[in-house]
């Protein structure tokens, strides 16, 4: 990195972290600090609950999950147009009537109060070790960039994240992610337009688009029932509704972006904007991967993009095998851009001579990945601490050594402004949740809003600390992304299934919710621990279990109908 890069890279993060605590000073009590004064128009709650999803993780995973996959994971968002829907309709309102802070304060009025604090309890397991990850995620970037010690970089970006928010609350969250996703946008639109200016000459960007999609990147929908795929358009409409259902319906981090709104009307636009705009962002940020993929196609590429795996087995005594590798690699990929600059330089192709070009293009891609998986077993042998899955390098190996100076800066502000973007809302409802449906709901004594004020202070600073040190502990997994929604996924379901029964069936009584939930959840685990269905359908296993169970329950109870007193 060059002067210029740290110049913009440094002083775009201090002025988010400057504006956030000077924007959102004088909170005077909790339901400011936590409301961040109801008064927050569509835009800013649009791009506050935008930011929020769009985490480092999307930024370093999801070019890498396109580079490697292809563009089949945007699959995974097509249930969200439909749970926006459902949301402005049912959840908005009912929140907005009740005027709650957090979303399990209704479960309280519905069923009770054990229901509300085991559904606040589900909530911040899983938020909290999500929180995690998303500061793990930039840590991982910084570490390769300037080679320090991943655990001091994982508590230094949590402390930074945790200054502003501490400090400003609600408010602090919401007025910096509108400059935020300024700074995503402008960076991931940079980088696009320049990997395409550094294709050669002859490979326009339709050819690019076919290139990739010969090598199987561009199959955007896939129509099978096959169970075991973890992303078609079934699990993506179906399992997909579910989760984000859960999530933006139910996730206090989410819950309370919108919840910030001044009316019902400007909560509602903030998500519709949301939902128009986030699967089109997720395609981009797919094609940008598929760009990048085209772009190793005629540039040298690493055999496995981790820098210190790489390192790693080159000083162990797999080296000459590893050495060979990279040699069989190095030529095959000479062979995969002689072929596609002969392709692209034709103007026009037959069915027999494009027909040949897929064959010998495709078998050159399955050699190729052949090589890549026989390096991974060297680099597993060479130390079982090392990591070979090297999906969440991509990007940031690309930016590093391809993009020009000051534009290294910019895309590793955007990865960082995304970390505090998602991590900053994170720890604010974990907090917020805390403090609302646990310490104070359940604190005999009578407090003044000074002393709740300051315990959301220290419970946010309590949950930085709990991220903080999960992300010490934070493994590569798969690809983070998916890491991040599979852990969503134990959880959410059954976190849905109650706020459905609360809305929908009046018959069912707390005591049978409450049990049914706790049974819920151990089943569900039991199920993703033996790896039974692909994560996206645990959303709908746990939403469809609770509610069956509590309704079983129910039938075989004596007591009557629960009527709202709210």
């Amino acid at each position: 990195m060059e002067l210029i890069d740290w110049i913009i890279l440094i002083g775009t993060i201090a002025f988010i972290v400057w504006y956030g605590v000077y924007q959102s000073r004088g909170s005077s009590n909790v339901e400011d600090y936590v409301g961040g004064g109801k008064d927050a128009r569509w835009w800013t709650i649009g791009l506050s609950v935008m930011a929020t999803q769009a985490s480092a993780i999307t930024f370093l995973s999801t070019p890498g999950q396109a580079y490697h996959d292809g563009m089949g994971f945007v699959q995974f968002y097509f249930g969200l147009p439909i749970a926006i829907v459902i949301i402005c309709i049912v959840f908005i309102p009912i929140y907005h009537r009740l005027k709650v802070y957090t979303a399990y304060e209704y479960l309280e009025s519905r069923f009770d109060q054990k229901t509300r604090t085991l559904t606040a309890i589900l909530f911040l397991i899983q938020r909290g070790l999500a929180a995690g990850i998303t500061i793990f995620a930039p840590a991982i970037v910084l570490s390769a960039v300037l080679g320090w010690n991943l655990t001091y970089l994982t508590i230094a970006i949590g402390v930074l994240v945790i200054i502003y928010t501490v400090s400003g609350g609600t408010k602090a969250v919401s007025v910096t992610h509108k400059q935020q996703m300024a700074v995503i946008l402008t960076g991931m639109f940079v980088a696009f337009f320049i990997i395409l200016s550094y294709l050669p000459a002859e490979v326009t960007f339709t050819k690019a688009l076919e290139i990739a999609g010969t090598s199987g990147k561009m199959d955007v929908l896939d129509f099978s029932f096959d169970f075991n795929n973890r992303y078609t358009i079934w699990s993506g409409i179906i399992g997909g509704t579910f989760l984000m259902l859960s999530y933006f319906g139910t996730d206090q981090s989410q819950v309370q972006r919108y919840l910030s709104g001044g009316s019902v009307r400007e909560s509602q636009l903030g998500m519709i904007f949301n939902g128009l705009l986030k699967v089109p962002l997720q395609f981009f940020i797919l094609l940008v991967g598929v760009m990048v993929f085209v772009f190793y196609q005629f540039n040298p590429a690493p055999l496995n993009f981790n820098p210190a795996a790489t390192e790693t087995v080159l000083n162990s005594n797999y080296a000459e095998q590893y050495r060979d590798l990279m040699l069989d690699h190095n030529d095959v990929q000479k062979k995969k851009k002689e072929l596609g600059l002969e392709y692209a330089s034709r103007t026009s192709l037959d069915e027999t001579e494009t027909a040949n070009f897929r064959e010998q293009y495709s078998n050159l891609e399955k050699e190729q990945f052949e090589i890549r998986e026989e390096a991974k077993t060297f680099i597993d042998a060479s130390d079982v601490k090392a990591e070979s899955n090297d999906k969440d390098y991509v990007f940031i190996h690309f930016i590093l050594n391809n993009l020009p100076r000051g534009f290294i800066g910019l895309l590793l502000a955007v990865i960082l402004s995304a970390a505090m973007s998602s991590t900053a809302s994170e720890l604010n409802a974990l907090a917020s949740t805390t403090v609302i449906d646990l310490y104070r709901r359940n604190h005999k004594e009578n407090k003044s809003d000074e002393h709740y004020l300051a315990a959301s202070k220290w419970f946010t600073l309590m949950w930085g600390a709990i991220a903080i040190l999960f992300a010490s502990l934070a493994d590569l997994f798969d690809n983070l992304i998916q890491l991040v929604n599979i852990i969503g996924s134990i959880f959410y379901g059954n976190v849905l299934g109650i706020f459905l029964l609360a809305f929908f069936i009046k018959y069912v009584r707390s005591n049978a919710v409450f049990i049914a939930a706790i049974i819920t959840q151990i089943i569900v685990i039991i199920v993703f621990k033996m790896n039974i269905m692909p994560y996206l359908w645990l959303n709908v296993l746990g939403c469809v279990l609770v509610m069956s169970i509590a309704l079983l329950i129910q039938l075989f109870r004596n007591d009557k109908p629960q009527v709202s007193t709210r």
